[in-house]
């Protein structure tokens, strides 16, 4: 029989679950944490890429398992919000009478809000859905968009490069 010091017999166990934890948070299965983190009010948060252009933002969001006409996209100023549901594929009519196994994927509502710093164009926006993901085009108004201002000369209508012209 070996005699370990305490010490050592609490390093390894604190060893063992830090592997355990890593290995089962990061590793085993990136893709059960996709919709499990519950937002406050415990629905589901949808994953999300936003993305800006000079005429526009664009917002990408993955929604596996959600019929097209399940979401809903509502546009007041510059917040965004998307909700819908998912559904349980446990109550679904294919999977009636059947014994399972495993029941992972996740099922229930979801909504997402996004505040941009800016004003959009909510009546141009467009929205197209593929392969579970949604793809969501916002114009800027044209108030939000970035404006070159024309130097004038005081005193003069003409802009300053007009004036510089007629100097050469």
């Amino acid at each position: 029989m070996v005699n370990r010091l305490p010490a050592v017999d609490d390093f390894v166990t604190l060893r063992g679950a830090m592997d355990r934890l890593f290995n089962e948070s990061f590793v085993a299965d990136p893709f059960r944490a996709f919709w499990s983190s519950a937002g406050s009010n415990g629905t589901r948060v949808l994953p999300l890429d936003v993305y800006e252009t000079e005429d526009a933002v664009v917002l990408l969001a993955a929604a596996p398992g959600i019929a097209p006409d399940a979401l809903e996209i509502t546009v007041n100023r510059g917040t965004i919000t998307l909700s819908g549901t998912v559904p349980n594929v446990a109550e679904s009519e294919n999977a009636k009478g059947a014994t399972w196994h495993l029941h992972e994927l996740s099922h229930g509502s979801f909504r997402r809000t996004l505040t941009l710093p800016f004003e959009i164009d909510a009546a141009n926006a467009d929205a197209t859905f593929e392969h579970g993901m949604l793809r969501l085009r916002l114009p800027k108004a044209e108030a939000a968009k970035p404006r070159q201002i024309k130097v004038s000369v005081a005193g003069t209508e003409q802009p300053a490069e007009a004036i510089e012209a007629e100097a050469k």
